[in-house]
């Protein structure tokens, strides 16, 4: 099948940008939100075009206005904001004043939109192709609307164009039924639904293991390439912009403070902004993280050298399945099968591997949520299979688990202060004075001053949210943490300030953690030895050297050739 753009022609409003020239123009737009406390600018000045067939990509970190940029282009901006001055031009017309209803004709049919979380874009209770169906139907011309048997080949058409396979199949599925990567993909196709000339993507790829973003961005790349679709790109990763950009802007604190030619701005940034952004931003190049100048271990903590002690962590032979789907179609999924493991002490032992590699669930294994169908897990040589409640409970003292997602795994009623002292209350650790000075303590320890112990999780950045996460981790004074994916969901400065803490806390309290990861940036950047998962199954291991300077299965040269910023 092949899809085919053309002009818009969805009623008045779209006949009305037709005209070639610059599919998008942003110039000197300025936007501001009123708030409780006034009125807030969260873009000024900005500007951005995007030519046909060419790919421009809006980097900057959460607050830059980078998205507040593309909701003004689209007509999308929520109820509390407005456009101040500045012009949006469609093919030369200025839509900036149009209304939602006049803008609405030419969403789709001539700006496709595919949003970051396809979790919150895509209806649970509706399957894809009714989804698909629904912007097919939406962007059809008025005056020649298609046949419902023409509606249905047109979405199987934009799921197939969009990257997907077996269209049929996916097209009678729920999306719970499909891989993060399937579902990124499903956003695209109702994006192409309407054939449009200029796609917006907002961080379509930001949750993505890096081999799915690879795939994701290569089918972006090749609709601009094949159908001469200009593509705008927002991101926070430096990496995905050098390596698919022909041009970049760059924003910060809501203004465009570099743009040129990739090239030119990401490998010789002007910048200083620009500059500490490329800094921070974790490549397979990457040098290790060494701890800073005032981290010292405290008397009394003595990090053993790993071959003079035991490992803090084992696993052996860990099998685990599940069983899924129903009637006929149920069926077994070896979700780790056979899986060994040994966490040295002081040491980072990262586990690698795609979505459904089943990193996840050894994870949970290890830390005890679960029970190994066969196999064992040992925390400090004591077997865990056999324990009672009460034995197993003091055993996790030593072992802690820090989540993905800190503002689901915190309550958001509760304040820091109650957050962090929890596992201290829980294990009747001292005194309410006693857990106030100990909390206070936990969050110096991961640079939080004491103004945050009232402060709810709502209140708080992401980064002081993993912080508080870090800190409740802390606690108890475990030997091991496992993390989850901890900065996986934050802007690359922010990310490097909570690895640069991890580090800092290893070297100043002996920690060993077990870090789960698809980026492999994040593992040259903080690993010592490396696990590498597909399928359940443990593929290769070794220390981060030696597995990424000479890596033996062809499933990690992969993993290791998908990472961005190649070109750095």
């Amino acid at each position: 099948m092949t899809l085919t753009t053309t002009a818009p022609a969805a009623g008045a409003g779209a006949a009305e940008v037709a005209a070639p020239s610059a599919l998008l123009r942003v110039a000197d737009l300025g936007v501001t939100y009123r708030t409780a406390r006034g009125s807030r600018e969260a873009v000024v000045d900005a500007a951005v075009d995007v030519a046909p067939g060419e790919f421009v990509t809006v980097v900057g970190e959460s607050g830059s206005g980078k998205s507040t940029l593309v909701q003004a282009a689209l007509g999308l901006l929520p109820a509390n904001g407005r456009i101040t001055r500045g012009r949006i031009e469609y093919s030369g017309v200025d839509v900036s004043r149009w209304s939602d209803r006049r803008l609405s004709r030419v969403r789709g049919s001539y700006v496709g939109f595919v949003p970051q979380d396809p979790g919150t874009a895509l209806n649970p209770t509706k399957r894809v192709g009714r989804q698909v169906l629904e912007a097919v139907a939406l962007n059809e011309p008025a005056s020649a609307p298609r046949t419902a048997a023409e509606r249905v080949g047109r979405a199987l058409e934009s799921l197939e164009v969009a990257g997907l396979a077996d269209v049929r199949r996916v097209y009678e599925q729920y999306p719970h039924e499909l891989s993060g990567g399937m579902r990124q993909r499903v956003l695209i196709a109702i994006a192409l639904a309407g054939s449009p000339r200029l796609v917006v993507a907002d961080e379509p790829t930001s949750a993505l293991d890096v081999t799915v973003q690879r795939v994701i961005l290569d089918h972006l790349g090749s609709l601009r390439r094949d159908l001469g679709i200009g593509v705008l790109l927002v991101t926070h990763d430096l990496g995905v912009a050098l390596d698919r950009s022909d041009r970049v802007v760059v924003m910060h604190q809501g203004r465009v403070v570099e743009h040129g030619r990739a090239a030119d701005v990401l490998q010789a940034p002007q910048d200083p902004y620009t500059q500490r952004l490329l800094a921070a931003a974790p490549t397979r190049a990457s040098v290790r993280l060494l701890p800073a100048d005032r981290v010292v271990p405290p008397s009394g903590v003595v990090v053993p050298a790993p071959e003079a002690a035991g490992p803090v962590l084992t696993a052996e032979a860990v099998t685990r399945t599940f069983h899924v789907g129903h009637g006929g179609t149920r069926r077994t999924v070896h979700a780790v099968a056979g899986v060994d493991l040994t966490v040295l002490p002081g040491r980072t032992h990262a586990i690698v591997g795609e979505s459904g590699a089943g990193k996840s669930t050894l994870a949970r294994l290890l830390v005890g949520i679960g029970t190994p169908d066969t196999g064992h897990v040992r925390v400090g040589g004591v077997q865990l299979d056999g324990l009672s409640r009460q034995e197993r409970r003091e055993v996790h003292r030593d072992l802690q688990f820090v989540y993905q997602n800190p503002f689901t795994s915190l309550d958001p009623r509760f304040s820091v202060e109650r957050l962090v002292g929890e596992p201290l209350r829980s294990f009747r650790v001292g005194s309410r004075a006693a857990i106030r000075e100990r909390v206070v303590e936990l969050l110096d320890q991961v640079a939080l001053d004491p103004s945050y112990l009232r402060q709810r999780p709502g209140q708080l950045s992401g980064g002081q949210r993993q912080r508080v996460a870090i800190a409740r981790a802390l606690a108890l004074e475990p030997r091991t943490i496992v993390l989850d994916e901890p900065v996986s969901a934050l802007d690359v400065s922010v990310q490097a300030q909570i690895l640069q803490l991890l580090v800092d806390l290893q070297a100043r309290l002996g920690l060993s953690y077990v870090l789960i990861t698809h980026d492999l940036g994040v593992v040259r950047l903080v690993g010592d030895d490396v696990t590498v998962m597909k399928d359940g199954v443990v593929v290769e291991t070794g220390t981060v050297d030696d597995v990424f300077a000479a890596p033996r299965h062809e499933y990690t040269r992969r993993l290791l050739d998908a990472v961005p910023g190649r070109g750095r």
